[in-house]
């Protein structure tokens, strides 16, 4: 901690063993307000001086003091408004403004008039502390560019946005907007699958067995069972039991959890969506998708801020087939091609940790170096390999593939989808094709999950599912480049 900073807090230090000794509370319970600063303009007519009084709270984000009066503006959820103090309204009161700072939080209350430029403003007749800020936030410079407000970040390292996102949403409206879009957009897509008559459920997020992905998982251990737990990577198995037990439609929007590395679109924990219909298959899946997406982008373009940042979609997307775009990206049949051939191009594609990958992994890897980084529109990839789908039916007319799609727009995975495997003898034959896979060292497979195979052979409906990544699905729609940006508290470095 710089110096600067250790005077700063001292001082504040100061002030507040000042209003204590001055019997004035500093960390308030409560304050009742009537009104949130966005609503007050509206209260002061055209052509009127002075309207009514308000009471309102918030944090002080500006001051201008000259002695028997002051100005400072006061920003809430909603915005932020001009305050106009005076010694002679106040009284006694004025002597707990002398000591404020930027950042406390008041309540205030007076009534509305318009100064002398024309600012909508409050004239405030009663003031009280609500919590003294004894930690300056990082409030950056302001300057008045093409007539309007521009103030710059105070964050001299950037990664301390996400380590500190409470100071980053108390300083930069634009980052609370962002939260509150995909806020809305979580809403629109209840409310969409709702409508089509979907139950949102709970399902276990420490489970004996991980499944339904291929990613490493986070291992914990419960004391009192001692028992070996894993933390879940996807939703999919039980959601698919639920199906079992007659529930036709069901999803859950919930956390998962992998052990992976962190980049610009990868986080340890995230967030996803997984619905399931019975008697549906991947091309039903599909419409419903598109419609979803739709629902979302309008959902955030209701959020005054984003409305410019949300790219037109316009269904049906773009659909190609996994196999021949690949085969035509490296110039060789891959389903024909021997393990030697597909290790050689691999490695002239600059494929990293060649020979640590199994075949199915170093054809996905192919897949998303040579295909999926160059999808820039929404598109569906559709039939994949049997060996990179261990959960989805054979497609119909040739095994080799599966009934699956997965969507991409701008290089990233959107969204993921089958038509649901339901044969419980197929089904353990990929299970203990994985399990193999994960005895030679394949971290990322998963294993036999005798539970799941036992609800299957009670008799599962023929069904679609799809899963969605929220948080991408969010970085797509506002064109946001890194996840940490749409994650309200990433995983970092610990300091």
């Amino acid at each position: 901690m710089s110096d600067d900073v250790n005077f700063v807090q001292a001082a504040r230090r100061e002030k507040l063993s000042s209003l204590t000794a001055a019997g004035v509370e500093p960390f308030a319970y409560s304050f009742d307000r009537t009104h949130h600063t966005s609503g007050v303009f509206a209260l002061l007519a055209p052509d009127a001086e002075e309207g009514p009084s308000v009471r309102l709270a918030g944090r002080i984000v500006a001051w201008r003091g000259h002695g028997k009066t002051a100005f400072a503006h006061l920003a809430d959820a909603e915005g932020r408004i001009q305050l106009y103090l005076r010694r002679d309204v106040l009284g006694e009161a004025f002597a707990i403004a002398e000591l404020l700072d930027i950042g406390d939080i008041v309540g205030i209350a007076g009534p509305v008039f318009r100064t002398r430029t024309g600012e909508t403003t409050i004239r405030v007749e009663q003031l009280s502390l609500l919590a003294k800020s004894l930690r300056p936030l990082p409030f950056g410079k302001e300057e008045v560019v093409d007539g309007a407000v521009v103030r710059h970040s105070g964050f001299a390292d950037p990664e301390q946005r996400y380590r500190q996102r409470y100071a980053d949403l108390a300083v930069h409206p634009e980052v609370r907007t962002l939260f509150i879009g995909r806020s809305r957009m979580v809403t629109a897509i209840r409310s969409f699958l709702d409508g089509l008559g979907y139950l949102e459920v709970e399902t276990p997020v420490l489970q004996p067995v991980y499944g339904g992905a291929a990613a490493r998982p986070f291992v914990t251990h419960h004391n009192a069972l001692d028992a070996r737990l894993y933390l879940r990577i996807a939703d999919e198995l039980y959601l698919k039991r639920l199906v079992v037990g007659g529930f036709d439609r069901v999803y859950e929007i919930g956390r998962d959890f992998r052990n992976e590395g962190i980049d610009r679109t990868h986080n340890p924990e995230f967030t996803m969506l997984e619905f399931y219909e019975a008697y549906a298959d991947y091309t039903v899946m599909m419409d419903i998708v598109e419609r979803l997406f739709v629902a979302a982008a309008e959902a955030i373009r209701g959020v005054p801020g984003l409305r410019e940042r949300v790219p037109a979609l316009s269904p049906p997307f773009r659909r190609i087939e996994w196999v021949p775009t690949l085969n035509a990206a490296l110039g060789v049949d891959v389903l024909a091609a021997d393990e030697e051939t597909i290790h050689e191009l691999a490695k002239r594609h600059q494929i990293d940790h060649v020979d640590r990958l199994s075949h199915p992994k170093l054809l996905d890897e192919l897949f998303q170096r040579l295909v999926e980084s160059t999808i820039d529109e929404p598109t569906f990839v559709v039939d994949y390999p049997k060996a990179l789908s261990p959960l989805a039916k054979p497609k119909r007319g040739n095994p080799a593939l599966t009934e699956r799609f997965e969507l991409f727009a701008k290089g990233r995975e959107l969204a993921n989808a089958f038509s649901e495997l339901n044969d419980p003898l197929d089904q353990r034959a990929r299970f203990e094709a994985q399990a193999r896979l994960r005895a030679a060292g394949d971290e990322e497979a998963s294993g036999v999950d005798e539970d799941y195979l036992r609800a299957m052979e009670y008799g599962m409906p023929p069904m679609g599912g799809v899963g969605i990544g929220v948080d991408r699905l969010f970085m797509y729609l506002t064109g946001t480049a890194n996840i940490r940006d749409v994650i309200l508290f990433p995983t970092l470095r610990p300091e």
